[in-house]
């Protein structure tokens, strides 16, 4: 797999994909602003304005002649926020390309905000933010963010505070277009079996008319931690959630292949060593698994489980052990256990990347935070170089005692016991 790109001029970057074995194609539109870009006052905007894409433009002004011309093609339609990007993508037949990007182009430039529906949608909002505060599985990653980064906006939830969504107005989404919605910070992405020159053609006519203009800076991350912190939610859940991490390297770092690796190793899957410890052997959990994920100026090695409320403290100091165990040598990484986690990476990034819309948030996704795009294969070398020498450098560098956090939601009134567990 091989991307083209091209830039327009008034700073729009194109991204073509070609999979010429496909008759399905997706397109895409990225934006380099996410929830980290906003303040106390329109927190969740981000988001917020992910939702009233599809309600409607000057052309097709409600939400039925939008979501009509795409059933009537047979396509998907959705739009995801992260902290640092939103994205808009429309998947369909190769030969309705045309009819997605015209579609994408129209919400992107002629949205019509109605104000009426801004009002309706914000009862869709907080019941999602309901959703999140009732699934403490997906949560403790928004209370582990929040311990990290505190009150700033990367510290912040993606879906904001209830109380600011409801008091956004039509003015707030105008002035958070008109700030951060430049051509110049926008990827637009077509991957399948499209021709590139007919996609850039395409995209060329509906995208061109865009006026570039200067966009604001997120507030940089400044990172120093001295000694091991903590954060409990006191929720009543019959199952108790941690994550345990550590503060490691931004998404440009060389050190980013050997932590996805590290990962791996530790729990990135059934066979890892710390599924294997704290499920197989111990029963203590339902899930585990950790990541290795990163920002542009920040990142985290993170191990996220659900366990028994009352072994809680006993799957922690497991966990932990773990962690020791191969940092300090004592647990050796063999050979082929080194070859299965490498492995295991490139069998999970070969198997999504059969999916256009996932090639398509592949390269967008670079575009907009990597100093440099690089095509699948180029990844997969970069992981199959990593050696046990270079893991080894991460982990002593990285999971250290005093940058260890603990997030948790649980029963739980005092977290005084779990932050005496806190020794590595």
């Amino acid at each position: 797999m091989k991307f083209n790109k091209k830039i327009l001029p008034n700073g729009l970057r194109i991204l073509t994909v070609p999979m010429p074995s496909f008759e399905s194609a997706t397109a895409l539109v990225m934006v380099g602003a996410g929830s980290r870009y906003e303040n106390k006052k329109n927190n969740g905007i981000s988001h917020f304005l992910e939702h009233m894409a599809f309600k409607g433009t000057k052309t097709r002004p409600t939400f039925m002649e939008v979501a009509g011309l795409i059933d009537s093609i047979g396509g998907e339609f959705n739009a995801f926020t992260h902290k640092e990007y939103t994205g808009y993508y429309i998947k369909a037949g190769k030969n309705n390309i045309e009819i997605c990007l015209d579609l994408l182009s129209d919400m992107l430039q002629n949205s019509l905000l109605d104000a009426s529906e801004i009002e309706k949608e914000k009862g869709v909002i907080v019941e999602e933010i309901n959703l999140y505060e009732d699934t403490p599985m997906r949560k403790i990653s928004d209370i582990y963010e929040n311990l990290l980064y505190a009150d700033t906006p990367l510290g912040w939830d993606i879906a904001g505070e209830k109380d600011i969504v409801r008091d956004l107005k039509r003015d707030d989404f105008i002035s958070y277009l008109n700030s951060f919605y430049s051509p110049s910070n926008m990827s637009v992405v077509v991957a399948g079996g499209v021709e590139p020159l007919k996609a850039v053609e395409l995209i060329e006519k509906y995208f061109s008319a865009m006026k570039p203009f200067k966009t604001g800076k997120p507030l940089k991350i400044k990172e120093s931690q001295k000694k091991p912190k903590s954060l409990l939610r006191t929720k009543k859940t019959e199952q108790a959630h941690l994550a345990l991490g550590f503060r490691t390297v931004p998404i440009n770092s060389a050190h980013k292949f050997a932590l996805w690796v590290l990962s791996a190793v530790l729990g990135g899957g059934m066979s890892s060593r710390l599924f294997a410890e704290v499920r197989e052997k111990r029963g203590l959990a339902y899930y585990i698994r950790s990541n290795s994920e990163h920002y542009t100026d920040a990142g985290s090695f993170v191990v996220t489980s659900g366990v028994d409320p009352k072994r809680a403290e006993e799957a922690i100091e497991v966990i932990i052990s773990e962690i020791a165990d191969l940092r300090d040598g004592k647990k050796k990484i063999k050979k082929d256990e080194l070859k299965k986690a490498k492995e295991s990476i490139k069998g999970h990034t070969v198997l999504e990347l059969e999916d256009s819309r996932s090639a398509s948030m592949f390269y967008a996704a670079q575009d907009i935070l990597e100093k440099k795009i690089q095509n699948p294969d180029q990844v997969l070398r970069k992981i199959d170089k990593v050696t046990e020498e270079e893991i080894m450098e991460v982990a002593k560098k990285y999971l250290i005692g005093r940058g260890l956090n603990l997030a948790l939601i649980g029963d739980f009134e005092d977290k005084g016991k779990f932050e005496k567990l806190l020794k590595l």
